[in-house]
């Protein structure tokens, strides 16, 4: 029911609320004021960590009633747990466990890395390389091996690894490449592709490129100091590796003394090049503190016979020697830090295997200097390291051209982890590795065991050399990898081969852990640059 007042009631009950209206006193209204200022300031402050974590609670407390958490209904009568125990696990065989059934769960391979292809056995997709394993605490050091025969797919399993890690930022530096293999592909990356053979390109041994020059410009004494005795003596290393395999015998203390020194006196900082031709001369010129060092002060004649080997070596080096110019005049191409880069020796001819490890052990070793000379600049500078893949293809060419590379290969592989470099190295069968002395078989056969990763292709019996051992290989491993190393057959309804039993197969072992058997798959796109058989193409 409606009540209406006329006009002289409605002003009358005005009236009365006028009279009813309260004032404040002044103290008062200073309290109501100060009141206001907290609220206002308890409105608009932010929440410490404990007032954060109460705030978290509440809202997952209110988020908890419409959906269940990991413990139940964290409501009322929800029975939500506060506490739950984890249930003890144990490892043992099939055998031992196979009577708790069904309360056992095989272990499966991790999703990490590269994916390369699917497992032989359950169909599942088999992901690995040394980079992310590495990363993920699944191996020790970011190194890996491949073996297998020629033709069954061992450059496309590191072709695959090469181009996803670099879609992931890490660099692929293809320190040799002898077919080429990689070239189309780092061409198709947008990177550098530098040709090394004879009459086509230079490569100053004594130079590790721009970037070691830069090193003077750390700031602080002892790093500058160490990054600069770091490549000096890498720079040693090299030339001695190059006067030695010319010579087929390693260098004596004197001669390695003498070299050291010459480097020291025309070069000490890095910033005036010099060829090989230039430390020749200065050796013939017989200073002073070079026929000190030779316990030859006064007798010339002397001096001239402790460093006749030396001087040999360095001739041969030189533009009339056995490999003409190719490290006798300045560096054409230096290498581009932080872009994928090949070096392309395909056009060295395969029975050339001296000249073909000589290029190799440069290639490799300014490549590793390089990014050693990053890795200080980074450190000096504040900034992330970049991290490069290099791959070392075609291992059986160097080891094979003189005994002495074998050290040299022992010596630049070892430190890799500490500069933040992973390695994959790849030959055909641990036979490669076979060399003339026990002692120099032994090293080279622990390229195979120091590596985290070993993916084994198809392989003869008597190819396998010590992984049935190192590996603990059941029949079952030894018995498939030998099956990969079958011909192919022929279909007797259609007249053609059908694809060899072991193309694209591989067995990942890491220790002696169960190996992983897979079959790379290639995608369409990667089709265009996987083509090693470009000689062989026809025209019908």
């Amino acid at each position: 029911m409606w009540t209406f007042l006329s006009k002289s009631e409605q002003q009358s009950v005005a009236r009365a609320h006028d009279d009813l209206k309260l004032s404040l006193t002044r103290r008062e209204a200073r309290a109501l004021e100060r009141q206001a200022v907290r609220e206002h300031k308890r409105a608009t402050k932010q929440p410490g960590p404990l007032g954060k974590w109460l705030l978290n609670v509440r809202t997952a407390r209110e988020v908890s009633k419409y959906r269940p958490g990991p413990r139940g209904w964290n409501v009322p009568g929800g029975g939500h747990v506060n506490y739950i125990e984890a249930p003890v696990e144990y490892q043992g065989t099939t055998v031992q466990v196979c009577g708790l059934w069904p309360f056992i769960a095989g272990s499966s391979n991790p999703v990490i890395g590269t994916p390369l292809g699917y497992h032989l056995k359950r169909g599942t997709v088999v992901c690995a390389d040394p980079v992310m394993w590495f990363l993920a605490n699944l191996i020790l050091n970011p190194s890996a091996f491949v073996l297998g025969r020629p033709g069954l797919g061992k450059s496309s399993l590191m072709r695959r690894m090469v181009t996803i890690l670099a879609a992931w930022g890490v660099i692929p530096m293809v320190l040799s490449d002898t077919k080429p293999d990689y070239a189309d592909l780092i061409e198709a990356m947008g990177g550098q592709v530098i040709k090394m053979s004879r009459g086509r390109g230079h490569r100053n041994p004594l130079d590790l490129g721009p970037m070691v020059a830069s090193l003077e410009k750390i700031q602080n004494r002892d790093k500058r100091r160490e990054a600069l005795e770091e490549m000096r003596g890498r720079r040693l290393t090299t030339i001695s590796g190059l006067i030695s395999l010319v010579l087929n015998r390693e260098l004596e203390a004197h001669e390695s003394t003498i070299l050291s020194e010459t480097l020291r006196q025309l070069d000490p900082d890095f910033m005036n090049t010099q060829r090989v031709d230039d430390l020749r001369e200065y050796i013939a010129s017989r200073p002073t503190g070079l026929r000190a060092l030779a316990l030859a002060v006064d007798d010339a004649h002397e001096y001239d016979s402790r460093i006749r080997g030396l001087m040999d070596g360095l001739m041969a080096l030189s533009a009339n020697g056995q490999f003409g110019d190719l490290f006798s005049e300045h560096t054409d191409e230096h290498i581009h830090p932080g872009v994928p880069m090949c070096f392309d020796i395909s056009g060295i001819d395969d029975a050339d295997g001296r000249l073909g490890a000589a290029v190799q052990s440069v290639c490799w070793a300014h490549g590793s200097a390089m990014v050693s000379a990053e890795k200080h600049l980074a450190e000096a500078e504040g900034r992330d390291q970049r991290h490069y893949l290099l791959i070392m293809d075609e291992l059986w060419r160097m080891l094979k051209a003189s005994d002495v590379m074998v050290h040299f290969l022992d010596s630049l592989t070892r430190l890799n982890r500490t500069r933040g470099l992973a390695q994959i190295m790849c030959t055909h069968t641990m036979s490669d590795l076979k060399l003339s002395k026990d002692s120099l078989t032994e090293i080279a056969w622990g390229f195979v065991e120091r590596s985290a990763q070993v993916f084994m292709g198809g392989l003869a019996e008597r190819e396998m050399g010590n992984l049935q051992e190192v590996f603990a290989m059941t029949s079952a491993e030894k018995e498939m990898i030998t099956d990969w190393s079958a011909e192919a057959m022929i279909n007797p309804d259609s007249g053609t081969a059908a694809e060899p039993p072991g193309r694209g197969k591989f067995l990942l072992k890491i220790g002696k852990k169960p190996g992983v058997p897979f079959k790379t798959v290639l995608t369409r796109p990667e089709m265009s640059v996987n083509d090693t058989n470009k000689a062989w193409r026809m025209t019908v």
